[in-house]
């Protein structure tokens, strides 16, 4: 599951992070409040404002990111059983995610509606409306032709509801990724994995926890069900695409401007040259805690924040890829013919 925080790279704003989200730079449109421009009331008041931030965003403008182009590679690894999306910005289908595999909790520009009667319209001539400033009208009754966007107030796709139920039920393994797990019902899905189902956070921030309105949220202290990742996306993806032993195919699937960005690696005995220990065995776990813990510096020099966020992110990526290849190893042992 995933959140905007996944097409920042891409020159998509996320919405809420302070300075730079897209509610803190609404200002030029005149809004009662931010997420206004969000809301049926205003659109049919004020069109203009949403069309003009629709020509911003409209796909076409940006680029799949590490990460959508990581959530192909679970589908090409067979691995994925859904991926489900607060997005609008349609990246996953531009990496090339097959639409089965796609659930667009909150709508998308990939499709377009008159809000007074339904009447679907392309969305070439959406688009085309969209790119000469005019407002979409509908052929059949006059009303707004917008996105299937899902507004505040509307209800989430049919398809969401459909299949939540059937896919957590299956879920082994459940990857969020970007995201503040703010907005419900789609932050409710972190919960909904069965108890003994592993939780990965990739995040820029530590989201989702367990406290007394939560009690199912993140517990990353007292249980090795769940672990996290914090810091870029991007970042987190790529390392754990080389703990798995993926890093070759998931190169192979980045444009040249991604490859010549991918991150160093996080220690020589990252996964890709040595093994990370799941469960019980933290021999590889306890020489990073104990490097963390002596404060000591590659120079020898004493201990620093950086020295320390490096060996947290190093023991993040650890408890990252033994979750994942418990369940990659698994599935492709459910996947071997039975024999004799």
């Amino acid at each position: 599951m995933a959140g905007a925080g996944i097409s920042t790279s891409a020159g998509i704003p996320d919405f809420r992070s302070p300075g730079t989200g897209l509610y803190d730079n609404l200002q030029k449109y005149d809004l009662p409040y931010p997420e206004a421009i969000f809301t049926l009331d205003y659109l049919r008041s004020k069109p203009e404002a949403f069309f003009t931030l629709a020509k911003e965003l409209y796909p076409g403008n940006f680029d799949p990111t590490p990460c959508h182009y990581f959530i192909k590679l679970l589908q090409d690894k067979g691995v994925l059983l859904r991926h489900y999306t607060q997005n609008i910005d349609t990246l996953e289908r531009a990496a090339g995610v097959r639409d089965d595999l796609l659930v667009e909790a909150h709508g998308s520009f990939a499709q377009a509606a008159c809000i007074d009667c339904s009447h679907r319209h392309d969305t070439e001539w959406v688009k085309s409306q969209i790119d000469k400033d005019a407002v979409p009208r509908c052929e059949s009754c006059g009303g707004i032709v917008k996105p299937s966007i899902v507004f505040f107030g509307e209800d989430l796709p049919r398809r969401f509801g459909q299949l939540v139920s059937e896919d957590f039920e299956k879920c082994d393994l459940l990857i969020v990724l970007g995201t503040s797990l703010t907005v419900h019902p789609f932050a409710g899905l972190a919960t909904m994995p069965k108890p003994e189902v592993p939780r990965l956070l990739i995040n820029r921030d530590s989201v989702g926890e367990r406290d007394i309105l939560n009690p199912d949220g993140f517990d990353f202290i007292r249980t090795n069900r769940d672990a996290r990742y914090l810091g870029s996306c991007d970042d987190g993806v790529w390392h754990l695409a080389r703990g798995l032993g993926w890093a070759s195919d998931f190169e192979a699937l980045l444009p040249e401007k991604w490859r010549e960005r991918a991150p160093l690696p996080l220690d020589p005995t990252d996964r890709s040259s040595a093994e990370a220990k799941g469960g019980d065995d933290r021999s590889t776990d306890t020489e990073y805690e104990s490097e963390a813990e002596a404060g000591v510096s590659s120079n020898g020099g004493s201990d620093t924040e950086d020295d320390t966020d490096a060996a947290r992110h190093r023991q993040d990526v650890i408890n990252a890829v033994a979750h994942v290849e418990a369940t990659v190893m698994a599935s492709e042992h459910e996947a071997q013919p039975a024999k004799d």
